[in-house]
């Protein structure tokens, strides 16, 4: 398999180097030669598989022979070491969890694959790699534990100062060793353009051995696919029409790898992009305009991004077709006031706790389903509620209790250095750190 850069698409490189680079040349990402398909027996038999035989059949065509098939069973197997149920809120709207990893965040399931396919391809290297990437709350965590005291890997992480809540930012900057945190005065959107013109800088590349981790890198964005084949093989256990599938949707990755499932044979009745204040992709399915926006701070921190970097992969799997990409995806914009509802009337109702991100989803497939009679969906728990206590004890007037995991990590010295959205700042740190 070959992936071909967006922005150039004469720049062709192989699995490994996709991984190792991140993007390519002028910031484009990378992006299959051609898309594989599932076997129909695969796809109909899913509930005779193991979830590690699935989370195989989705990744070797990706990967083929650059990593040998023991080793990449074991890759997926550890990526997934975790439950991922399907929960039954009631009977038109299911939710997948994806929180039971160790961070308590969806990101688990790319950043434990790409760490471990990025350590599989550095073995026999003599130079370190330093992983940079921004998060808007979720994926410094997910990649910080990843790559926690990897041999030769260190990892940068840009996240914004005073936008991820407590627990989100215990986990970006309490672990030391090889992580490093950067607190950064501005919003998701500079943390993210820092780190694009590192990727562009001649000197800091000359220099360093630099990677991304965002899921703008193919190893992040890819292995997200595996879990919609899991809530597939429990939905087909439940129900007998196919699912629409709800993404709480900030960078777009997410719901691009369920897409791009879909693409390969997943059945799946329609898509929902769900979002907060945060609209480009709502207004653009309006408007046919995609202009980027000022970053409005939300509850749902995690979706609070005013220009998706991924969105550009959904309209390269459409071919641009704006008409055939309308008719498979619709998007929602959910603010706070509605979310802070929304996760008081399920959790009354229900009695099913949602947090901030699940609450915008939930909202928009209701909408959704409201307009669409006789449907039934699935939303996508991208975080443990635990990890925006504010928003959630707001909402039902209960104090969450932490899970086991989380009360030591809590209990650590947050360590951070705290920048301005200035380029040549974070240029200085790199050069010195490094």
């Amino acid at each position: 398999m070959k992936y071909y850069n967006l922005k150039d698409k004469t720049e062709v490189v192989d699995f490994k180097t996709a991984t190792i680079k991140g993007q390519g040349k002028e910031k484009g990402l990378f992006f299959p030669e051609f898309i594989p398909q599932f076997d129909e027996d695969f796809i109909e038999n899913l509930h005779q598989y193991p979830d590690e035989e699935i989370a195989f059949q989705c990744m070797k065509d990706f990967v083929e022979d650059e990593i040998p098939s023991d080793i990449l069973k074991q890759i997926v197997s550890e990526t997934i070491n975790f439950e991922i149920p399907l929960k039954k809120i009631h009977e038109k709207i299911y939710s997948l969890e994806l929180f039971h990893g160790p961070t308590l965040a969806f990101k688990d399931v790319g950043a434990r694959f790409m760490s471990r396919c990025l350590s599989y391809f550095l073995k026999d290297e003599d130079k370190k790699v330093t992983v940079l990437v921004a998060t808007s709350g979720d994926t410094g965590g997910a990649v910080a534990n990843g790559f926690y005291k990897t041999e030769n890997i260190n990892v940068v992480i840009l996240y914004p100062k005073n936008r991820v809540s407590e627990v989100q930012e215990k986990q970006l900057t309490a672990l030391s060793e090889n992580i490093s945190a950067l607190e950064v005065d501005g919003s998701f959107d500079d943390c993210q353009r820092l780190v694009k013109q590192a990727f562009s800088d001649e000197e800091i590349n000359s220099k360093l051995f630099l990677t991304s981790a965002n899921s703008i890198n193919v190893a992040r964005w890819l292995p997200q696919q595996i879990y919609y084949l899991l809530a597939l093989k429990q939905w087909k256990k439940l129900e007998k029409e196919n699912p629409v599938i709800c993404v709480p949707s900030g960078n777009f990755g997410n719901i691009c790898a369920g897409i791009l499932a879909h693409f390969r044979r997943l059945p799946a009745e329609h898509f929902i992009a769900a979002c907060n204040k945060n609209d480009v992709v709502p207004q653009y399915l309006k408007t046919q305009k995609l202009e980027s926006k000022e970053t409005v701070a939300t509850l749902s921190n995690a979706m609070d991004v005013g220009n998706p970097s991924n969105f550009v992969r959904i309209l390269e799997l459409f071919k641009n077709q704006f008409e055939d990409l309308k008719s498979k995806i619709s998007g929602y914009s959910i603010n706070d006031e509605k979310t802070i509802q929304t996760i008081k009337e399920v959790y009354e109702k229900y009695n099913y706790l949602l947090e901030p991100h699940s609450a915008v989803a939930y909202n928009a497939l209701q909408q959704y389903l409201s307009e669409n009679p006789g449907k039934k969906g699935i939303i996508l728990g991208t975080a443990h509620p635990v990890k925006f206590p504010d928003a959630v004890e707001k909402a039902i007037h209960i104090t969450i209790d932490f899970p086991e995991s989380l009360e030591n990590l809590m209990k650590k010295e947050k360590k951070s250095t705290e920048k301005q959205a200035d380029f040549a700042e974070l240029k200085r740190f790199l050069l010195y750190k490094n």
